[in-house]
């Protein structure tokens, strides 16, 4: 899966903006699933004329598939993740579908957990609380942000996950 990441360092405050890097735009991926099912439709059609009239409940399914695939595909299509923090505080925003979580904290306490053997999520630890990041960025790359958010964070984080 690509991404798209940005970071941002403006007097203290650091930011950063990963996100899904989808080929379509939803309204793109639209207009391609209305030529398809039209196509499929149209075919449909010739052969209903030639007197293969099962074709067109096949074509039907077709595009109800296709449609069901479209959906799924627009819901997720502009997920992202947005962190910003600074050394008193950490402010994550998570857009997934028409869901939008907020996470925002002293940032003094927070640590970064991450253990690269595993290959799993980065997470943000305050007290009992924690919060997945980086679920956009590839696992080779995830060294990085971990340790671009313990620079934000301050000095007193954990070097992994354990420790």
């Amino acid at each position: 899966m690509g991404y798209r990441w940005s970071y941002v360092v403006d007097s203290g405050r650091h930011q950063w903006f990963l996100a899904r890097n989808c080929a379509l735009r939803p309204w793109q991926l639209a207009a391609w699933f209305v030529t398809v099912a039209l196509a499929a439709l149209a075919i449909a059609a010739v052969c209903a004329a030639g007197g293969a009239w099962i074709v067109i409940p096949f074509a039907i399914a077709e595009a109800i598939a296709v449609a069901a695939a479209f959906v799924a595909y627009a819901r997720h299509a502009v997920d992202y993740e947005r962190i910003e923090a600074t050394r008193e505080r950490l402010v994550v925003e998570c857009g997934r579908g028409p869901r939008i979580e907020r996470f925002e904290r002293d940032a003094r306490p927070i640590r970064v957990e991450y253990d690269p053997d595993e290959r799993g999520a980065i997470r943000l630890v305050a007290g009992g609380e924690s919060i997945a990041v980086g679920r956009y960025v590839p696992d080779d790359r995830k060294a990085v942000l971990v340790q671009q958010l313990r620079g934000a964070l301050g000095a007193g984080q954990l070097a992994r996950r354990g420790e």
